[in-house]
């Protein structure tokens, strides 16, 4: 860390999460008891990951809070928002994701943590009926509520810095309207004209945390941080943004597979993705206009990485859909299925099957915590706006459409951006091409 410039990561981190179900619970569980030597933090790359800064007989490969000044895992102060008014253990006993025996030493820890009020709107999410809501008189009034949400838990728990986390269900689509997402000054005058229809209420959140020196991570599909406005207000606020959808299961598999048909030149005439859960997500998912959020974002990851006009013999033409069933009997254990029909010398034809029995929320917690220390770091860093380097643990990383930029889906390209904005702000070199 000699030549590095970031800022130290003295005092606690406050880590405010949208929703405080199953993916949240099991965060929160996770961190605290890594905390107290009871568990591992499997699956988080900011924990286990190591990375080579330096060549030649420099080379040395280092964890992550060996190059850059990480938040400690004891600096982490939890609290939340939730439309339902259960507290942190009572949640992480509903969720049904982890034993009681992995919850119960942590428990006055979870007992603690209530959820706030919840910044809600039943139209975004007409599966959820909880009554822990705010009464707002418009979505501007929705968003200063947050906002004092916010100082009031930073100035109680003695926070020195606060990252804001969604992790809330996906809300109905909302299509990017320039007229009202492409400025800061459009947005804010949609805001106080209640204009429901526009302002989501997960626009309302993003929109407190940045003002109030906040970095805002997108966890679900939704349109809230991916439009020019908060661009601008992040630039404004000069804090990091970084969205959207958790990369857990189906996605990842995705983004790690299709690199080896595109890798061995194989061609591609389909490929069929299903999944079934129960849970919440799988509940309010189970309603279309919510899908609909989901399918956008799952489908845009192939396409940027299997590109039909730099190959148009082997992919020119291949068929993709996305299926998600709610099956209430699995909960949290969700199970993707891909059909992969693929072909190759003189066009012959031959399929991939791939089943992923997967945990949603284990394979979520890890994410959770890494993009959450990753933001802070970015923010110490003075890097602000979309943060590309975490596109890593993101099914739909946020870029810029508006000058026709093309996400980077392919996970090991992802994986070289994530390394080398470690590099640059550790103050080595980014040495690695991305091609």
């Amino acid at each position: 860390m000699e030549n590095c410039n970031v800022k130290k990561a003295e005092g606690k981190l406050g880590v405010l999460v949208v929703g405080l179900g199953a993916v949240s619970t099991t965060f929160m569980t996770g961190v605290l008891m890594t905390r107290k030597g009871l568990a591992k933090p499997v699956g988080s790359m900011t924990q286990y990951d190591k990375i080579r800064v330096g060549k030649g007989k420099d080379k040395k490969y280092l964890h992550y809070k060996d190059i850059v000044p990480m938040a400690d895992l004891n600096d982490i102060v939890f609290g939340a928002w939730d439309v339902y008014p259960a507290n942190a253990y009572e949640s992480a006993i509903n969720a049904e994701v982890l034993k009681e025996k992995d919850i119960n030493p942590v428990k006055d820890e979870l007992l603690a943590i209530k959820p706030m009020t919840a910044a809600f709107d039943h139209n975004y999410a007409k599966r959820l009926d909880g009554d822990n809501v705010k009464k707002c008189a418009n979505r501007w009034d929705m968003m200063e509520q947050v906002r004092e949400d916010i100082r009031k838990f930073k100035a109680e728990n003695n926070c020195s810095r606060i990252v804001v986390l969604w992790a809330a269900s996906t809300e109905i689509y909302v299509p990017v309207d320039e007229n009202i997402h492409g400025s800061l000054a459009a947005l804010e005058a949609a805001m106080k004209a209640d204009d429901k229809e526009h302002i989501a209420p997960s626009m309302c959140y993003a929109y407190a945390a940045l003002v109030e020196g906040a970095p805002f991570i997108m966890g679900a599909p939704n349109t809230t941080v991916d439009i020019p406005a908060m661009w601008e207000l992040a630039e404004k606020t000069k804090m990091p943004i970084a969205g959207k959808d958790f990369k857990t299961g189906q996605t990842l598999v995705k983004s790690g597979f299709a690199p080896i048909i595109g890798t061995r030149c194989l061609g591609l005439s389909g490929w069929f993705s299903t999944n079934i859960l129960g849970n919440r997500d799988g509940l309010v998912l189970d309603e279309p206009a919510n899908f609909h959020t989901k399918e956008v974002s799952k489908l845009s990851t192939l396409e940027s990485i299997l590109v039909p006009e730099n190959q148009p013999d082997l992919y020119d033409n291949y068929y993709h859909k996305v299926r998600i069933n709610y099956y209430p009997p699995r909960n949290d254990n969700k199970e993707g299925w891909d059909n992969i029909d693929i072909f190759g010398w003189m066009g012959y034809p031959m399929q991939i099957k791939i089943n992923f029995l997967c945990r949603d929320s284990i394979l979520a917690a890890p994410l959770c915590l890494d993009l959450v220390l990753l933001s802070d770091l970015a923010a110490r860093a003075g890097r602000w706006g979309t943060q590309r380097f975490l596109s890593f643990f993101l099914k739909s990383p946020q870029h810029d459409y508006t000058q026709g930029e093309v996400p980077v889906n392919h996970l090991f390209q992802q994986y070289v951006m994530l390394k080398n904005a470690l590099r640059e702000m550790g103050g080595y070199e980014a040495d690695e091409e991305i091609d």
